[in-house]
């Protein structure tokens, strides 16, 4: 899953996206309302978490901007006015979800992770292929009954491969997904991350290489 944080508040926003990243998301943080419409021109993102009192640009016209041009990317607006008139203005801007400050972690972790599930095609829970399966909801691996234990980012790739249903991946298409846009496209970063893979899942291999394609399982 791929989110923009957009959030004024510094230290919020970087714990907001740390958080995140943790749970095997790329995260892309920015702090006002003109440079998160630069980065949803860019990038295909599947969960905004939105400030509603951005500077540059206000988080309103962020969010009605979006719905206007019937984006795909699920919005979660967080704002500190609470009344049930500020929610239903949320929500009739074209929000998804709304989330009033403060706000503990685990909740808006569950919203952003239901928000992404809306985002894309209906998958199942639990993805299978090979004798490998995921748990996306737990956050479990195993292959052949044998329970693996990844970090967030190999989870991601892993995740990706999986989604895919046997069509192949190109790196390209991996760093777009599974890591941030601060990911150098020339580095070696998708190859470390699939050796380490690999490794983990064990013999016999389940991951090809496709070559001058990409990966697939």
């Amino acid at each position: 899953m791929r989110v923009l944080v957009a959030e004024d508040e510094v230290v919020l926003a970087e714990l907001v996206a740390s958080g995140l990243r943790a749970e095997a998301m790329a995260v892309d943080v920015v702090f006002d309302g003109l440079s998160a419409q630069e980065r949803l021109a860019v990038h295909d993102y599947d969960v905004l978490v939105l400030d509603r009192d951005l500077p540059g640009r206000h988080g309103d016209d962020v969010c009605a901007e979006l719905a206007n041009q019937g984006s795909r990317t699920k919005v979660l607006m967080l704002t500190a006015a609470g009344s049930l008139e500020d929610k239903v203005d949320g929500l009739q801007l074209g929000a998804d979800d709304y989330l009033t400050k403060p706000f503990e972690y685990p909740e808006l972790l569950a919203r952003v992770r239901a928000l992404g599930r809306r985002s894309q095609p209906a998958l199942p829970p639990v993805l299978s292929r090979n004798g490998v399966r995921l748990d996306t909801a737990n956050r479990l691996v195993s292959r052949d009954g044998r329970r693996i234990d990844l970090s967030p980012k190999e989870f991601a790739v892993l995740s990706v491969l999986l989604r895919a249903q046997g069509a192949v991946v190109s790196s390209e298409r991996l760093l777009e997904l599974a890591w941030d846009e601060h990911a150098d496209p020339f580095t070696n970063a998708v190859r470390v991350a699939m050796s380490k893979l690999r490794a983990k899942l064990g013999e016999p291999p389940v991951i090809e290489t496709v070559p001058g394609a990409g990966y697939r399982i």
